[in-house]
């Protein structure tokens, strides 16, 4: 994902806020508010993991490739994020 330039995203943002907007009607799943069903949505399109490979202990990453976590609620919530390392 592009990481470079912080207006990607936020324009990322923008739109899939525009896409999956709180307060739908449709939406029965709010008990823990108006951000409930829209971060599950979110959640299905946007991708969960990754495969990156690595070298001599770094990321191989281009220039504009980063990793970072995508939180789709407005409330903090407490992550745990698990690494599995594969090969030599």
């Amino acid at each position: 994902m592009e990481n470079a330039d912080p207006s990607a995203r936020h324009d990322l943002e923008q739109w899939l806020s525009r896409l999956v907007p709180e307060n739908d009607p449709e939406f029965t799943h709010t008990f823990e508010g108006a951000d409930d069903m829209p971060s599950h949505i979110k959640m299905a399109l946007t991708r969960t993991n990754e495969t990156i490979p690595f070298s001599e202990g770094r990321l191989l990453l281009g220039t504009w490739q980063g990793v970072f976590l995508w939180e789709h609620r407005r409330a903090p919530h407490t992550r745990r994020l698990i690494v599995s390392v594969q090969g030599e």
